[in-house]
């Protein structure tokens, strides 16, 4: 027979769900906080001119596409296209590095494997603009200035030691049970690889992947000084509508609009993916 309940248990039922409530409601409020500047920005971005530098903001406007299209008059597409193949082209070089690197400091750890992993977060905590100047002048002497692949091997030794240590906290999620048994029934390396641990990790490989393409997309101190007319990327366009006769705001919202599309559509499309890799390791 069901057991009845009891008036302590209708009780504590009461208050799990009450509580609950409470961490919802704060999860909205905290969600549309962080939000709100995104949907600003997008609102600022259908005003005019004269209407986004109003002293309180104004809240009821005519919409209008006009700055879109000053925008697009002042030819994004290149910075938009140098920004896509710098991001790709560094996330597929950072993956295909740091799963082996991950592997052999994880599930296959190699001697002093410790001192490497510190030795990759190390090149972490230097300031970039520390290291610039010995950049620059190997950049300028091996006339690499304002080379899109340039920007792809900085961005890529820039995103690699973080890709390593997300990747071996993914990897250390894999059971050495389920690939002890691969071993037994005959699989190789590359056929245990592909067929056991790129199938277990592959949420972390996907939140790893986006988000060094987040950080690479989002890089401005090197692409500002290592770039100029053939190379220049997206966020260097974004400085352009700040000029000595102020900032042309809802002009930048507009291209800063633009610029982040690419980034929200690819978390968009990962998004489950991202969700089970940033938690993966959190639930023993």
């Amino acid at each position: 027979m069901r057991a009845l309940s009891t008036p302590a248990a209708e009780n504590r039922k009461k208050s799990r769900g009450f509580q609950n409530s409470l961490w919802g409601i704060a999860a909205w409020i905290a969600g549309i906080v962080f939000v709100f500047p995104v949907i600003w920005m997008v609102l600022t971005s259908f005003k005019q001119e004269n209407a986004a530098a109003t002293n309180p903001p104004s809240w009821f406007f005519a919409p209008t596409l006009a700055q879109y299209g000053q925008v697009f008059d002042r030819n994004i597409t290149p910075f938009l296209l140098n920004s896509l193949m710098a991001s790709v082209f560094s996330t597929l070089l950072v993956v295909l590095l740091a799963t082996p690197a991950a592997y052999a400091l994880s599930l296959r750890p190699v001697a002093k494997w410790s001192d490497s992993l510190f030795f990759f977060i190390s090149t972490k905590m230097m300031p970039v603009v520390a290291a610039f100047l010995p950049v620059y002048l190997l950049v300028k002497h091996l006339g690499m200035l304002d080379n899109i692949w340039t920007m792809v091997i900085l961005y890529t030794s820039m995103n690699l030691p973080l890709a390593v240590w997300m990747m071996r906290s993914f990897l250390l999620e894999v059971p050495r049970e389920v690939l002890e048994a691969g071993e037994v029934d005959g699989a190789g390396l590359l056929t245990s690889i592909r067929k056991i641990i790129l199938p277990i990790v592959s949420p972390g490989l996907a939140a790893t992947a986006l988000i060094c393409f987040i950080f690479a997309w989002n890089e401005f101190f090197l692409a500002v000084n290592l770039t100029a007319t053939n190379s220049g990327t997206s966020p260097i366009f974004l400085v352009g509508f700040i000029s000595s006769e102020g900032a042309f705001l809802a002009r930048l919202c507009a291209a800063a609009t633009i610029v982040s599309l690419p980034v929200l559509i690819a978390g968009w499309v990962a998004q489950n993916k991202l969700v089970r890799g940033l938690s993966m390791g959190a639930v023993k």
